[in-house]
């Protein structure tokens, strides 16, 4: 497997590259990041882009598979419009591209509650995405829609007792479909998924996120 990866040096792409670096079934890693990395090793190659300008790089993204990890919050952006272009936009850029040059799989990580039609800014945006990417269409398109992520290492407070609640109402036994979900086994269920022949589009959410890690 060739893999294409955004959004590696974000807490569930880390774990993702982590892996993939691990995976005998993985010859070659192909990461696009503004930064160069500290990390080397003989699978692994890494491009320094410039996001806002594709066509210095659209014609590098090919291989079998892309994972899409990309995203910030709305804090780290600092504007709404800054997220959009980070979260939306680059993403579809690089899933336009892939598609254009015919990879054949794409897997997705958005948000739990991702809908178009969603009242609040990060849902919608995450729901507009996965349309319009659908409409790109993939022969393999795996949509990820994680609960709250426990990220190693956190110092996101209002992340951190969101957390703390949910497990609080799940050892009630409520919720417990959206109980907090460790990057690393967000990032195991997105190579397992990668692996596996699948319908055109599916979609993981909860406990078939679960699932998907430990196949």
């Amino acid at each position: 497997m060739h893999a294409l990866v955004i959004g590696a040096t974000g807490a569930t792409g880390q774990d993702l590259l982590d892996l993939l670096l691990k995976d005998d079934s993985v010859q070659q890693i192909t990461v696009f990041v503004r930064r160069p990395l500290a990390l080397q090793h003989e699978k692994l190659r890494v491009h320094v882009i410039d996001f806002d300008h594709p066509i210095q790089w659209q014609h590098l993204v090919k291989g079998d598979v892309l994972f899409s990890c990309l995203g910030t919050t709305l804090q780290a952006a600092g504007s709404k419009e800054a997220q959009w272009k980070i979260d939306y936009d680059y993403q579809y850029q690089f899933a336009r591209a892939a598609r254009e040059n015919d990879v054949p799989s794409l897997v997705l990580v958005s948000s739990g509650f991702a809908s178009s039609t969603s009242l609040f800014f990060y849902t919608k945006m995450k729901g507009q995405l996965e349309e319009d990417i659908q409409v790109l269409g993939f022969p393999h398109l795996h949509i990820f829609r994680p609960p709250a992520l426990i990220r190693k290492n956190s110092n996101r407070k209002g992340e951190l007792f969101g957390i703390r609640f949910m497990r609080f109402l799940n050892t009630l036994g409520l919720l417990r479909a959206q109980r907090p979900l460790p990057t690393e086994v967000l990032a195991q269920a997105l190579i397992q998924v990668a692996k596996t022949p699948s319908k055109q589009v599916a979609t993981y959410a909860g406990e078939a996120i679960w699932k998907a890690a430990a196949s």
